[in-house]
């Protein structure tokens, strides 16, 4: 193991604007960009991908509103993006007429200020004002403005926030239920909104009404105001940490009633439901559960649930949505989906049954409904190879076809298989493998993805920068979907959690192995890449598996296990790694961190580290600190920082293309 065990000598490289390390910085980057930028395939490569982000046949996916549908949109010709609406009977068209509301490239012309979109919430039931949210170059920290949709301006003395980790909702059209920074003791240890205030306008935020308190050292704190007719009910809430909660019904007067259920569960209300989501037994019932109780029977201390969803060994469930009357059901049957429709009976019991047929290896998800109002849902339909489709439909009636997004990619010769890897403790470990026969065509270049936390699952999707930058140059693309996601459901994530972190770095290793037994690669054709969580996947392969691959991209990545909990948002993950300040947890942080593990003696493949300025959720520090110890120690590294951009790294479709040119440029130099 390494020698930075102690003083680190690359904290200075924390300062993320110290002049320092911004020089440093643009050192790295004018050395990347030397060796890939100078590349004569980059710029072909680059635009054919910047063709595919700005396309105008693109789907607009949306939302409803009311009569609307809501859309935000970037293109070339607007590359901050412009939020939109129209009608149903617009949409339908091959070119809708949009009703422009808010154009943010001449907001942030106007402005000198490079605003990204982070989202709008629009006032229910009347839709008549909204809660934009605006983030300076893309970071999760936001400023708050409120909106007249019909005037289409900000309200000149409506409720405004500066910059911080907000959360905000309506509670009616001249209050809010509110959490920012005001101050010493709002926020949490995390960052995030320590406290619930109920905010009334033409008053200052400073003033408002304290609801709720969190402690400080949970994740953050919550408000929400449901306003279904005939249900208004008021509910508080706080993150214990990234997996555990509490949700209180806050009466009129005040009194706070806890729901009663496991802390780690998943509870909401909707009408005279609660339901319930389980992440560990409860009631005699497994975990991964999906439970409905009725809501004041519940309170009153009935605990006799309707049981909507019961996993087994190969199916978990992946979510569900309401429409005014049913209950849509998202399940996975290893990593494919399938969908059913639940449907409450009045005197009690739920009828089910298939909504639609549902291709093999494809994916299946609900774009929207309006739970409100009618059984209406849109639907969004694809897989690796199956550019989407979006249905819109109603419970019981007809399904039309709204949109088809057009090939952007050749898939000539392409095909999609399923495998299983078995992993060193035995585990089942299944893999999608996406490119050609290899039977026919041998080992080739293969880029193995894969993230294992959080309980995120993998899932088919239409990748077009992928298959444009990848798989059309003859190359394979593979997703893992190993322990510590959400593929399996809870136990599947729960396997991967603190010191059982190395199960999810052996399942990545056991299907690059597992890849090559098949003869689909070798380890010098076979690259791996991951975001995030992700990226300290990739510091894990980096640094105990090097002889499996023979390049790493790790982007935006998570690297220090002894210090990230110390950076930006990093407290909030103490419950998905361990704590570094706990002497019991420590061992296991040391032995995970691929910062720590960096050794001269050993033979690294080349890597390629990427991250952003404005990332204020995991700490560019991460991959400056492992870029420059690698550099110490001798061994191949490029390191790429955007400026903007925040966690995504890439806050518009021109850095987004020059990030993926970057990418593949480098996966394309080295895996032969």
């Amino acid at each position: 193991m390494g020698d930075v065990t102690g003083d680190d000598p690359y904290l200075w490289l924390e300062e993320v604007e110290g002049e320092a390390a911004l020089a440093w910085v643009a050192e790295r980057n004018a050395e990347t960009a030397d060796a890939l930028s100078a590349d004569p395939g980059f710029d072909p490569l680059k635009k054919r991908l910047r063709e595919v982000l700005d396309a105008s046949d693109r789907i607009p996916y949306t939302v409803r509103r009311g009569p609307h549908l809501y859309n935000f949109w970037r293109d070339a010709e607007h590359v901050r993006g412009l939020w939109r609406r129209t009608t149903l009977e617009q949409y339908r068209k091959d070119a809708p007429e949009w009703d422009v509301l808010l154009d943010l490239d001449a907001l942030a012309d106007a402005e000198g200020e490079k605003w990204v979109w982070d989202g709008a919430r629009v006032r229910r039931p009347d839709h008549d004002l909204a809660l934009v949210r605006l983030s300076r170059d893309g970071g999760d920290a936001v400023v708050v403005r409120e909106f007249d949709l019909e005037t289409r301006r900000f309200v000149e003395d409506g409720f405004r926030l500066p910059e911080a980790k907000t959360r905000i909702g309506w509670i009616d059209a001249d209050t809010v239920f509110v959490g920012t920074d005001t101050g010493p003791g709002s926020l949490t240890d995390s960052g995030y909104p320590r406290q619930v205030c109920r905010w009334r306008r033409g008053t200052p935020v400073a003033d408002a009404e304290l609801v709720f308190e969190a402690g400080q050292e949970d994740v953050s704190a919550w408000g929400q105001h449901d306003s279904t007719p005939g249900f208004e009910r008021d509910f508080v809430g706080r993150s214990l940490d990234f997996f555990r909660s509490e949700t209180h019904l806050l009466r009129p007067d005040g009194t706070l009633v806890r729901l009663d259920v496991p802390d780690d569960a998943l509870a909401y209300a909707h009408r005279r439901h609660l339901i319930v989501t389980l992440k560990s037994e409860w009631l005699g019932r497994p975990t991964g559960s999906l439970l409905a109780f009725d809501f004041d029977a519940f309170l009153a201390g009935d605990r006799t649930p309707e049981v909507l969803f019961t996993p087994d060994e190969r199916t978990a469930l992946a979510g569900h949505a309401w429409t005014r009357g049913h209950l849509i059901l998202e399940t996975l049957r290893d990593v494919s989906t399938r969908i059913e429709v639940l449907t409450p009976a009045p005197g009690g019991g739920w009828t089910r049954e298939p909504l639609v047929g549902v291709p093999e290896l494809s994916a299946v998800s609900v774009v929207d409904t309006d739970p409100d109002v009618s059984d209406e849902y849109f639907l969004d339909v694809s897989g690796f190879l199956q550019s989407s489709a979006l249905y819109r439909g109603r419970i019981g009636g007809d399904t039309e076809t709204l949109k088809q997004a057009p090939d952007r990619f050749d898939t000539a010769g392409l095909a999609v298989r399923q495998h299983f890897a078995t992993s060193r403790d035995g585990t089942r470990v299944p893999y999608f493998v996406i490119g050609p026969d290899h039977a026919a065509t041998g080992p080739g270049p293969t880029l193995l993805y894969g993230y294992g936390g959080f309980e995120v699952s993998l899932t088919p999707y239409y990748g077009a920068v992928t298959g444009r930058a990848w798989l059309e140059q003859g190359g394979t693309y593979v997703i893992a979907n190993i322990r510590g996601g959400g593929e399996y459901g809870p136990d599947w994530h729960q396997a991967a959690l603190r010191a059982e972190r190395p199960r999810a770095f052996e399942d990545f290793a056991a299907v690059a192995e597992d890849l090559v037994a098949r003869g689909i690669t070798t380890p010098a054709a076979l690259g791996a890449a991951g975001g995030s969580n992700g990226g300290l996947l990739m510091g894990a392969m980096l640094t105990r598996y090097p002889e499996l691959f023979g390049a790493v991209v790790a982007q935006v990545p998570l690297l220090d296990m002894t210090r990230f909990h110390k950076l930006l948002a990093g407290a909030s993950w103490i419950a998905e790694y361990g704590d570094p300040d706990v002497e019991a947890d420590l061992p296991h942080l040391l032995d995970l961190s691929p910062y720590h593990r960096l050794e001269a003696d050993r033979t690294y493949p080349p890597v390629l580290l990427m991250t952003s300025t404005r990332d204020d959720r995991v700490h560019p520090g991460h991959a400056r600190k492992t870029a420059a110890r690698l550099r110490e120690l001798g061994h191949p590294v490029l390191f790429h920082e955007n400026t903007g951009g925040g966690h995504a790294g890439a806050g518009d479709n021109e850095q987004a293309a020059h990030n993926s040119a970057l990418m593949y440029t480098f996966l394309r130099r080295h895996l032969t």
